[in-house]
């Protein structure tokens, strides 16, 4: 592999450490917290978000409402891709950022609708990342992985252990998989994300300081899925790499 690829072999190993660890004590308290947390918001805000996330789940995976950017050619080196994916997501947090004070500044009802923004915006980026380390989104098995990326980068540790190995085990997964798509258990998937992201968001439904906490939440959320999902696309990337130069 070239100095680069070396490089990027080394990140993504501490990368795959830190997907495998244990649960600490920590995450079981934070885990605690966001269940209580959970008993006290309004049921109407529950639905808002379940109803927003089951949505969003089904256009992913029946709709071609997402494009994406222009892929670099095929032979284009890994340094390259990545170069443009940085840039992307750099793109979209600022432009997440900006969503979250607008929406922030506005209290609950405008906070209410950051989350499906936010959420688009996310999808957006993690398409476009997709296709410019070289992978074909038309494809829905390509769009369940995304959506495998959206587990590893918001849910709980212990979760996020078992996503991991479909994620790193992907080609004979998806080879495994049906045509038919409708078998997709998003009913997990959209309590496991909300349980993650309500902790950090709620306080964006406050007034006053709701600003200050959307725009730093979303900027560090555009982050966490950024490198979640630069990892995972690079980690396939690498084994293509591995298999054409074995």
């Amino acid at each position: 592999m070239t100095p680069y690829e070396d490089q990027a072999y080394m990140q993504l190993q501490f990368w795959q450490l830190k997907m495998l660890k244990k649960p600490s004590f920590t995450d079981r308290v934070s885990k605690n917290v966001q269940d209580k947390i959970n008993m006290v918001i309004p049921e109407k805000v529950h639905d808002v978000i379940t109803l927003t996330i089951e949505n969003m789940i089904k256009a992913v995976l029946f709709g071609a409402k997402y494009t994406t950017s222009k892929s670099p050619d095929q032979t284009a080196s890994l340094q390259l891709r990545e170069s443009h994916v940085k840039k992307q997501i750099s793109f979209y947090q600022k432009t997440a950022s900006l969503e979250g004070a607008v929406t922030g500044a506005g209290g609950i009802l405008l906070g209410l609708a950051d989350f499906p923004l936010l959420l688009s915006i996310k999808l957006k980026m993690v398409f476009d990342i997709a296709s410019l380390y070289g992978f074909d989104v038309k494809d829905y098995k390509e769009r369940l992985y995304l959506l495998y990326l959206f587990q590893l980068a918001f849910s709980s540790q212990h979760h996020r252990n078992d996503v991991y190995q479909i994620v790193s085990g992907w080609q004979g997964y998806s080879n495994s998989l049906p045509d038919d798509v409708t078998a997709f258990d998003w009913r997990k998937f959209q309590q496991e994300y909300r349980d993650y992201i309500d902790l950090s968001k709620m306080a964006q439904l406050l007034p006053v300081i709701g600003a200050a906490v959307g725009a730093i939440a979303n900027y560090k959320l555009i982050a966490q899925l950024g490198d979640t999902a630069m990892n995972g696309y690079r980690m396939r990337r690498l084994s293509q790499l591995k298999i054409l130069k074995g």
